[in-house]
């Protein structure tokens, strides 16, 4: 029985590094990220919060065929609700969501190369107007709950064909 499992896990770490190596990359850099518009004020947060972007757009590039770099560089973000300051000296602030005209916005430009060749670009300006009011998959602890879905919005529709959605 310990041998069946052990083969088990082995074929199914074997599958994921065959899915891995099949996938795309993306770099993401980000321009001048202490003149955001809402970022975290802590060099440290801020440094997290970034990483955990980058993070998410490198989980959605292993979408991309093998042969597909993109390239993406973040030039604002405003992240969903408002930062109400505490009175307190010590104690965090406060981000409050309200569900008007406080909705999560991302700037980027970005550059699809396949086998060197830019076959995309542009310019885009992501919103997600609706993030209290829509399903949302992610963990209701989970820092960038409200600007994932919009990343992932954008990404689907620039990057996944028709005839991939409908497979999955």
């Amino acid at each position: 029985m310990k041998h069946a499992t052990r083969f088990c896990i082995a074929a199914a770490l074997l599958l994921a590094a065959a899915a891995a190596a099949s996938a795309g990359t993306v770099t993401v850099k980000y321009q001048e990220p202490e003149k955001f518009m809402d970022v975290p004020a802590w060099e440290s947060d801020r440094a997290e919060m970034l990483k955990e972007f980058t993070e998410h757009f490198q989980r959605l590039a292993q979408r991309l065929p093998a042969n597909q770099q993109l390239n993406i560089t973040v030039t604002d973000i405003d992240l969903a609700g408002r930062v109400e300051p505490r009175r307190r000296h010590f104690v965090d602030d406060v981000r409050i969501l309200r569900g008007g005209a406080d909705w999560p916005t991302m700037s980027l430009n970005y550059t699809l190369e396949q086998d060197g060749k830019v076959i995309a670009s542009g310019e885009e300006h992501l919103k997600n107007m609706m993030y209290l009011e829509r399903f949302n998959h992610y963990a209701s602890g989970d820092t960038l709950r409200y600007e994932k879905p919009m990343i992932d919005d954008w990404f689907k529709a620039t990057f996944v064909a028709p005839t991939q959605l409908s497979k999955k």
